[in-house]
């Protein structure tokens, strides 16, 4: 007999060589390969979209890592889309390379996507009407990479079921014990696909297809395919499936049957290509229905020659070593005993994942699930991330966006890192203008992050993380585009016409400045301007200002010209000015403190304005002062308003410390409804704005505040009680502690920080020149002066006085 027959006869009787297997499993990846080896089949077909044969030879590519998946996406809607993830260890990626290896035809078998795809525009038009949608990553019954929207409904498992009529009550440990610790014997190639086949047929004939009738349709046009094989090649088939699949596929079933089901199907214009995967997305815990819960242990078991414990703990102590964990080769050795022990005990065949995880945590880990967890996240699942030759199709905008990636070395990772750009180098702004131009694709690969150590509009940091779904977003992108530029450019000129409020345009136009889009400027700019003109809402214009001030300070950095958005922001800061009052009279405590926000915001817009005015802004922050004056005398601006005008004043040096004391003193006579007065006090010293330290320096103010507090009636102290305990508890503790100290001692006993009863807080009569000069020379180091500069040093000894 060849190797078919003897095949055929050993997996119950004639017929095409069918493998059932586990996808992601990496015994039944050794298996399928020990099969195709006796079996030498003239074509091996497998379980995935046939629109992907032209696909596989692209999987003997130099430059093609696993795990990868093939994804499929409806030409007229890009983001309606499936996968078919593939790892090193996976029998279909095992039966492909195989087949390409020995000059075998291979083919893909289940339903096309463009049946599957239209299924799923069918699921979510029913999820409209409240039935769940489907995942497009979704398992079929036995766990299968497709993505048939029937799986939303999965009732059994049948591993899980196997696992509990042998008496295990966890699926991954009993197919460890049967599977992955079972070697393949010579000889002996076929027997576990004869027992998976027969346990599978005792499985059907008790639940038939799991209720998924859309399971039938599938292995209805599987036959068909098995059956033109087979007329094509006679008895040289092999089938690598699903074993949920192996007995669907040996009944037989007449063809005209078969072809019924598939009458009528709905279709989709689709798209096939290879793109990354991770292991991570192969987990079971990112939702990924034929996920398992150890891809990084599952790729280390299928890679490991020999010694696979020994190997593994090695792997753990390096990845502890890293993380500055004292992990010696003693270590190693006893957490290989204490495995090896572990699963004589427990009756196992050889050490598995929870024996192994058992040792680690004991013996390296000190037992401490802490560590562990970093073992179970890098090793026990992982970061890998595949890759995929330049040669496989893709949309042109990918093909551009994998151009830049390559010129600015900007690798995608599956682990997320944090990336700090000086945007004074011409390769870190143009990274930057990369990132920010994918953001307003909706390609969210990096996200803004605060930079450490530097405040400067210079420095910018990122967070990076490639997902495989961003393949998926670049192709739903390419509508925009060809390039990364020119689909930025056509999603901001969109975004621009649809955007509802003012603040979307002057975010966007701030938007468009980050990521270098001159072409869209003008038409974002013309919007803003007509949206300004014709908004009247004060709140709307006070909030997109401080976007436009910000886009203002891009051009140092940047080299854009903002001439335009510094006349617009001038217009815009006017109108705020003339509106700005009558909007604060007669609100509410919530929208009063929402105005205060807008006025701390304008303040600080109208602060950058002034530092560098153009033509026709330099008056711009005597006039916000003026407005400023107007918001403190007015007794139908709410009390949080009032102070912090109050308090803003003060700051710029235009209000002096009497007369900010003369204001509060008014607020916080008995006259003034205690609510108000507290509110008064919570635009004053609250909100973040370094109240504290104001009140610790002068305790004229502190001494106002403690003897109105102490006045308020009993009845309407548990009224302001809630505002200050909010306005303080935002304070540091230490400044909390000082204040606290400060009242206890009372006022006037005891001198405080500021020095107060002189004539300015925090300021002698006289100047102190002994103290002066010691500070000379630090502030003349500081600022690289020599010490012959005299002049200079007396100009110093002024300011420090």
């Amino acid at each position: 007999m060849t190797g078919v027959q003897e095949a055929e006869g050993r997996a119950a009787g004639a017929g095409p060589l069918l493998l059932g297997v586990r996808h992601h499993g990496p015994g039944s990846a050794r298996a399928v390969r020990a099969a195709l080896e006796e079996a030498r089949p003239r074509v091996v077909l497998i379980e995935g979209p046939p629109e992907a044969d032209a696909l596989i030879p692209l999987a003997a590519d130099e430059e093609m890592r696993p795990p990868v998946a093939l994804l499929a996406h409806a030409v007229d809607e890009p983001g309606r889309s499936a996968f078919w993830p593939l790892a090193e260890f996976s029998p279909e990626w095992v039966a492909m390379r195989w087949a390409l290896e020995h000059d075998v035809p291979a083919r893909f078998i289940d339903l096309p996507a463009t049946h599957t795809l239209a299924w799923g525009r069918q699921e979510d038009e029913a999820a409209v009407e409240g039935d769940p949608p489907a995942d497009a990553e979704t398992a079929d019954s036995e766990g299968a990479p497709g993505p048939g929207p029937d799986t939303a409904d999965l009732r059994i498992d049948p591993l899980g079921v196997l696992a509990e009529t042998a008496g295990y009550d966890d699926p991954e440990r009993w197919w460890e014990d049967v599977v992955e610790h079972r070697g393949v014997g010579k000889g002996d190639a076929f027997a576990p696909f004869t027992v998976l086949e027969e346990a599978m047929g005792a499985l059907r004939e008790a639940y038939g297809s799991a209720g998924h009738d859309q399971d039938l349709v599938r292995e209805a046009y599987m036959r068909l395919q098995v059956r033109a094989a087979q007329r094509e090649f006679e008895d040289g088939v092999a089938v690598v499936c699903g074993a949920w699949h192996v007995p669907a596929l040996r009944r037989k079933s007449p063809v005209a049957a078969d072809k019924a089901l598939l009458k009528g199907l709905a279709k989709v214009k689709t798209d096939m290509t290879w793109v990354p995967w991770t292991h991570r997305r192969l987990s079971r815990m990112s939702g990924y229905g034929a996920g398992i819960d150890s891809p990084g242990w599952y790729g280390h078991l299928f890679s490991a020659p020999d010694r696979p414990v020994e190997r593994w703990m090695t792997k753990v102590a390096g990845l502890l070593r890293a993380e500055d964990r004292l992990v010696s080769s003693a270590h190693v050795i006893e957490a290989v005993r204490l495995a090896e022990t572990l699963a004589a005990m427990r009756g196992r065949p050889l050490p598995g994942l929870s024996e192994t995880t058992d040792a680690v945590r004991a013996v390296m880990c000190e037992g401490s699930d802490v560590p562990l967890a970093l073992v179970r996240d890098r090793l026990v699942v992982g970061d890998v991330l595949g890759e995929v030759p330049p040669t496989a199709p893709a949309v042109p905008l990918q093909r551009d966006l994998a151009r830049l990636q390559r010129r600015l070395r900007l690798k995608p990772e599956a682990l997320e890192r944090e990336l700090e750009l000086d945007l004074r180098k011409e390769t870190d702004a143009a990274r930057s203008r990369l990132l920010h131009r994918l953001r307003l694709l909706g390609l969210a690969w990096g996200e803004p992050a605060a930079s450490r150590g530097s405040t400067g509009t210079f420095r910018e940091t990122w967070r990076l993380r490639w997902e495989p779904e961003l393949s998926v977003r670049v192709a739903e992108a390419g509508v925009w585009g060809t390039t990364v530029l020119s689909a930025a450019t056509a999603k901001a000129e969109a975004d621009a016409v649809a955007a509802q409020g003012l603040a979307d345009v002057t975010a966007l136009a701030e938007r468009c400045l980050l990521a270098e889009l001159p072409d869209a400027l003008p038409t974002v700019m013309r919007i803003l301007v007509d949206r300004a003109a014709l908004d009247t809402d004060v709140g709307q214009l006070a909030q997109a200002l401080p976007a436009l001030v910000r886009s203002l300070r891009y051009g140092d950095v940047r080299g854009t010209d903002t001439g335009a958005l510094g006349e617009v922001a001038a217009g815009l800061a006017e109108r705020v000015f003339v509106g700005l009052p009558p909007a604060c009279a007669a609100l509410d405590a919530d929208a009063a403190e929402e105005m205060r926000r807008h006025v701390d915001a304008v303040h600080g817009a109208v602060g950058l304005l002034g530092d560098a005015p153009a033509a026709g802004q330099g008056h711009l922050r005597a006039r916000w002062q003026s407005v400023l004056r107007v918001l403190c005398a007015r007794d139908t601006v709410p009390g949080v308003i009032r102070g912090r005008a109050v308090r803003l004043l003060l700051d710029d040096g235009e209000l002096a410390q009497d007369e900010a004391a003369r204001l509060m003193g008014l607020v916080l006579s008995p006259g003034t409804p205690p609510a108000d007065a507290a509110a008064w006090i919570e635009g004053f010293v609250g909100g973040g704005s370094g109240g504290g330290m104001l009140l610790v320096h002068d305790e004229r103010l502190l001494g106002l505040v403690d003897a109105w507090l102490t006045g308020v009636p009993a009845e309407a102290f548990t009224d302001v009680l809630p505002l200050l305990r909010r306005t303080f508890s935002a304070y540091e503790p230490g400044v909390r502690r000082t204040l606290g100290e400060l009242v206890r001692r009372g006022p006037g006993a005891g001198s405080s920080a500021a020095g107060a009863g002189s004539g300015i807080p925090g300021f002698a009569a006289e100047l102190d020149t002994v103290r002066a000069d010691a500070v000379l020379p630090v502030v003349r180091l500081l600022l690289g002066l020599d010490e012959g500069e005299e002049q200079i040093g007396n100009d110093l000894v002024g300011v420090t006085g």
